[in-house]
């Protein structure tokens, strides 16, 4: 049986979170001159759907509960994960649906913001056990119209991921056998199954190319008294899931060390670097990083936030750097992989700290501008490069085939290969996603510099996310 319920319990795990959420936006609403019901407008969640069903786990019934909150609607769809989490409750679920709104405004990707929740650990469950919920889900998302291309798009979030989009996917196909958009209703998929390449990576990478940004930016290196790009960097990664084992791998190959991954379980540590790729085939071999040969192994896997690096990547949960242990971090940069890693009260700590936080309504972007082109993808019913890879491939072949007749010199065939090579779906995907990062960073960097009284980029970047609204609902006409 369905309901839609306002908010859970002030109690819920995820009631601090939310609130974080809300006072980093009234901080941001206190720079701007945009009416009070327009604020509020943007603030609030407008549904919150709570669903309760049977399932049969372990030869017992129990009852599962789930949520979907769409946050805004100033533009379709709703777009946000699903995390199948114990502690999912639906304030977290709230607290995530308007960072993605606010998300989606920062990178400029035409979608209001949305999110997902199944209260159930499915390390606990069988894989039958597990579709079987996972369907049912999907099935109550469909009664109450809370899914769809032009509607609600969902994607995978911590606990989750392609297998789990295959089976929404299939599950809503089957409902809507007549809707020739039906792949649209969910990304993250399957490359097989409508799903886009460069999707599993785009998080990660996104964080890579947004550090990239800050590190390069000369006027923010002097300020921050550290040298311009990778090449001397230190970094430590907490979480080493789908986010954080790729930010650790393009950020090493960037030219950062990384000297500290954290886990669940405990980290490993190493002023001279640990390689990512070792890392994670020791991982796969041994059912953890710990105990990696070359690296500490530290039990108390979080102390290593506190340890020295200049870039520090917490990629795994929120509120992971809060007022207790804000004052310990040693970091110059704190990039946000995972969404709220640090709590209103810890940023204030680092903020008089003098240390830059790049917020995850930007940093960890990645993935939702891939599931755009994904959508558009689904959309349009074509593969990218399909139509004008061969054309590229051709008139480039032309052009060398014209300088090594006028300059009498040859390429070799590799030469030749890398300069003629038209661009695949993955190329334009990644490239795509580096000219958001890169866009949206500047865009962000602009908005700071004008208001002189904004002391961090999480401001900035909420500044611009609720004029972008604003200025959406005013075009409405929903709003002066």
């Amino acid at each position: 049986m369905a309901k839609k319920a306002a908010a859970a319990s002030t109690h819920s795990l995820g009631a601090g979170f939310n609130q974080s959420v809300n006072r980093y936006f009234n901080k941001a609403a206190a720079h701007l001159k945009h009416a009070d019901g327009i604020l509020e407008q943007i603030r609030s969640c407008n549904t919150i759907l709570e669903v309760k069903f049977p399932a049969r786990i372990n030869g017992e019934i129990q009852v599962i509960s789930a949520w979907r909150a769409e946050h805004s609607h100033h533009k379709l769809p709703c777009k946000g994960g699903i995390r199948y989490s114990e502690d999912a409750d639906a304030e977290e679920v709230i607290a995530l649906a308007s960072l993605m709104t606010y998300k989606c405004a920062v990178v400029n990707v035409p979608f209001g913001g949305g999110k997902g929740a199944i209260k159930i650990n499915p390390k606990k469950v069988s894989v039958e056990e597990l579709e079987r919920i996972t369907r049912r889900y999907t099935v109550e998302l469909i009664h109450k119209n809370c899914i769809g291309a032009s509607v609600d798009v969902p994607a995978p979030d911590y606990g989750s991921g392609a297998r789990e989009m295959a089976w929404i996917a299939d599950t809503y196909s089957s409902y809507k056998p007549n809707d020739i958009n039906a792949l649209g209703c969910v990304t993250g998929k399957p490359v097989s199954q409508g799903g886009v390449r460069g999707r599993t990576e785009a998080t990660g990478r996104g964080v890579y190319f947004g550090v990239r940004e800050a590190v390069n930016d000369a006027k923010l290196m002097k300020k921050l008294g550290m040298n311009i790009g990778l090449g001397d960097k230190t970094v430590i990664v907490q979480g080493f899931g789908n986010v954080g084992f790729h930010a650790a791998k393009f950020l090493q190959e960037g030219g950062a060390t990384i000297v500290g991954i954290v886990e669940w379980d405990g980290a490993v540590y190493s002023k001279d670097g640990i390689d990512v790729m070792a890392l994670d085939a020791h991982r796969k071999a041994t059912g953890s990083i710990t105990n990696f040969p070359g690296a500490k192994t530290v039990k108390n896997g979080n102390s290593v936030l506190e340890y020295p690096c200049d870039i520090l990547v917490p990629a795994a949960l929120e509120s992971q750097i809060h007022a207790d242990n804000a004052n310990g971090i040693k970091a110059k940069i704190v990039a946000e992989g995972a969404n709220g890693p640090i709590t209103f009260d810890g940023e204030n700590i680092l903020i008089k700290k003098g240390i830059l936080m790049i917020p995850d309504m930007y940093i960890n972007a990645g993935g939702v501008v891939v599931s755009y082109f994904e959508w558009l993808k689904n959309l349009s019913h074509v593969r990218f490069g399909r139509m004008d890879k061969r054309f590229e491939e051709n008139t480039n072949s032309q052009l060398v085939a014209m300088v090594e007749r006028l300059t009498g010199q040859g390429l070799t065939n590799a030469e030749k290969k890398l300069v003629v090579r038209g661009a695949d779906e993955e190329d334009l995907v990644n490239s795509g996603l580096e000219d958001t990062m890169i866009g949206s960073y500047h865009e962000i960097m602009e908005v700071w510099g004008n208001h002189k009284k904004v002391n961090d980029m999480r401001t900035a970047a909420f500044i611009s996310a609720i004029d972008k609204i604003a200025t959406s609902y005013s075009s409405l006409g929903i709003f002066p």
